[in-house]
């Protein structure tokens, strides 16, 4: 039996106890008493024994419970922080990315530019030196067929005009370099 089971005893016993007239008190049998108390006297040690380990079991779990609270804390926080540490390093290489991707982009249009600038440049040029190339040979035909004329030309007229020769003996083109003309 353990020491609750004793003191409902003691207290049926006391309830059973015939009352005293005009009195709150009752007579009970001091023996039976006594011997319930001796009892529950004799269990105490042994339950308050058994509560002292309970409270001690009780406080182990508790600070079990605390020590692995505080262990998947630490855990949750360092997964927190690594995966806040992951999301930043991925929007700093976003980041980077798209300021690579920019300055690429810029780079190509601006290469492109140069490098159609300096083809624009290098036709017109050529168009330049085409036109005056058709230009010299246009007056080389004009003078050749001057020539033909002048060649069928009735008697006592010149066959050529000398007038078209320069000093050299090259007819005068009228081009910039003087590298274009028949040598007579």
């Amino acid at each position: 039996m353990d020491v609750q089971e004793r003191l409902d005893e003691l207290a049926v016993l006391i309830e059973d106890a015939k009352a005293m007239p005009l009195s709150a008190s009752c007579l009970v049998n001091r023996s039976q008493v006594l011997d319930l108390i001796e009892e529950i006297r004799q269990l105490l040690p042994e339950s308050v024994h058994r509560a002292d380990e309970l409270l001690a079991d009780r406080e182990a779990v508790v600070q079990d419970g605390r020590r692995e609270a505080d262990r998947l804390l630490e855990r949750a926080r360092a997964e927190s922080d690594r995966l806040v540490s992951e999301h930043e390093v991925y929007l700093a290489a976003v980041d980077e990315a798209d300021a690579l991707t920019r300055h690429t982009l810029d780079e190509t249009a601006r290469m492109r530019k140069e490098t159609d600038d300096y083809i624009d440049a290098k036709l017109a040029t050529f168009e330049i030196t085409l036109q005056k190339t058709l230009q010299t040979v246009d007056r080389g035909r004009e003078r050749l067929r001057s020539q033909m004329y002048q060649e069928l030309a009735p008697e006592g007229e010149p066959v050529y005009d000398d007038s078209a020769f320069s000093d050299t003996g090259f007819i005068d083109t009228g081009a910039a370099d003087g590298a274009f003309g028949e040598r007579r």
